[in-house]
C-alpha cells in the first residue's frame, strides 16, 4: 500500500510517500480502506517535530480519516464489511474520565496514523459516520468536530453567547454546534473577507483582531461578556479572552496557535469566577453522541480545499499559511 512516512528526522522534507506491505487484521481488529483524511494543526506540528520531538520514527502521521471496512479479524462484532467508519482520535478513550493511559493511544502520534491507503484498527477504535456526509466531510470529524462538541455540549444553552477565534476547523464546528444549541456567536479573524463569510453563516458580531488588538474589550462592550470562549490561540490570546468572557463564564482551552507559555491574568479568572477547562479532543462516546446530532440536524462540515494523496506536503504548507476556512482534506 501507499503511505506517507516521517522518516529519519522531522520536517516537511522528511515526509515521504513510500510503499508498505498491505496490513491484515488480527483478533478484534478491522481493516479499513481509507477514502479521505483531514488535516489538523497538530498534524503540522507532528511533522515538523514541534509537537513531540521524541516520537518514534518512522511514523505515519495524521489522526483523522474515514474509509470502508474491507476485512474483519476474528471476534469482531461492532462493525461489518462495507461499513463506512472513522477512526477515533484516542484509540483507548472509549468513555469516562481521560487518563494518562488513554492519552498514549493517539493516532498519528505515539502510534501510526491514517495517511495511508489502508489501516488496521481495533473494532473499538472506529465509529460509523453519518450517512448524509460525503467521504471527505466525514473525514473531518474525529479531532476538530469532537473537540468542539466536547467544549460546548452540556455547557451551552439556548440564548447563550459563544466567542470563536479564527476560521479553522474547531472554530467552524463550534459555530455550527453553538447554532444548533441556540446560542449566538461572535467571531474574530484577521481577514475582512473571512469575517464576511462568517456573517453569511449566521455569526451575529465580527471583529478584525488586527484592526482591533484589544478585541476582548470590544467583545465586552458588545455583549456585556460572553458566556463561553472557544480558545484556540493559546498564551497570546488568553488574556483577551479573559477580558471578553463574562462573570461566571467558561473558557475552553483548545489550541496553542500563539504559543504555550505566557503571562496570564490569573486575577481575572478569580475575580470573574471564570472556569478555564482544557479540552483534548474527546472519547468515542462523545463522538457517537455528536454523530447523532449531526445526523439529526443534517450538519455539513465546511471543507476549504481537497488535495490528492500525493500532495500531502502541499496540503500541510497550505495549512501553515493560515489561508483556509474550515477544514483541509486529502482524498485517496
Amino acid at each position: 500500500m501507499k503511505a506517507f512516512e516521517i522518516q529519519n528526522s522531522f520536517g516537511l522534507d522528511s515526509l515521504k510517500l513510500i510503499e508498505r506491505p498491505d496490513p491484515s487484521p488480527g483478533y478484534g481488529q478491522v481493516l479499513v480502506k481509507l477514502q479521505a483524511v483531514s488535516l489538523n494543526y497538530r498534524d503540522l506540528m507532528v511533522v515538523k517535530g514541534l509537537y513531540n520531538p521524541n516520537l518514534p520514527l518512522p511514523l505515519i502521521p495524521f489522526s483523522d480519516g474515514m474509509g470502508e471496512v474491507v476485512a474483519l479479524g476474528k471476534g469482531v462484532m461492532r462493525v461489518k464489511v462495507g461499513d463506512r467508519v472513522a477512526g477515533i482520535f484516542f484509540q483507548k478513550w472509549l468513555s469516562g474520565k481521560f487518563t494518562e493511559a488513554k492519552a498514549q493511544s493517539a493516532l498519528g502520534g505515539v502510534i501510526d496514523g491514517l495517511l495511508a491507503e489502508y489501516a488496521v484498527l481495533d473494532e473499538d477504535g472506529v465509529v460509523p459516520v453519518p450517512e448524509h456526509l460525503t467521504d471527505v466531510e466525514a473525514a473531518t470529524l474525529p479531532c476538530a468536530a469532537v473537540t468542539a462538541w466536547n467544549a460546548l455540549e452540556g455547557n451551552v444553552k439556548a440564548g447563550d453567547s459563544v466567542l470563536i477565534q479564527g476560521t479553522g476547523g474547531v472554530s467552524i464546528f463550534a459555530l455550527q454546534f453553538a447554532q444548533v444549541l441556540g446560542a449566538k456567536v461572535i467571531a474574530t479573524s484577521s481577514s475582512d473577507e473571512k469575517l464576511e463569510r462568517l456573517q453569511s453563516l449566521g455569526v451575529t458580531e465580527t471583529i478584525n483582531y488586527k484592526q482591533t488588538p484589544d478585541w476582548g474589550k470590544k467583545v465586552q462592550e458588545i455583549t456585556g461578556g460572553v458566556d463561553h470562549v472557544v480558545e484556540v490561540g493559546g498564551a497570546g490570546t488568553l488574556n483577551e479572552s479573559l477580558k471578553a468572557v463574562g462573570y461566571g463564564g467558561q473558557i475552553s482551552m483548545i489550541g496553542v496557535l500563539t504559543g504555550g507559555k505566557g503571562e496570564i491574568s490569573t486575577g481575572s479568572i478569580l475575580m470573574k469566577s471564570v472556569r478555564v477547562q482544557g479540552i483534548y479532543v474527546g472519547s468515542r462516546e462523545m463522538f457517537e453522541d455528536m454523530n447523532r446530532a449531526i445526523a439529526l440536524h443534517k450538519i455539513r462540515p465546511i471543507c476549504d480545499r481537497v488535495f490528492p494523496l500525493e500532495s500531502a506536503r502541499e496540503a500541510l504548507t497550505y495549512m501553515e499559511s493560515g489561508a483556509h476556512f474550515g477544514k483541509i482534506c486529502i482524498q485517496l
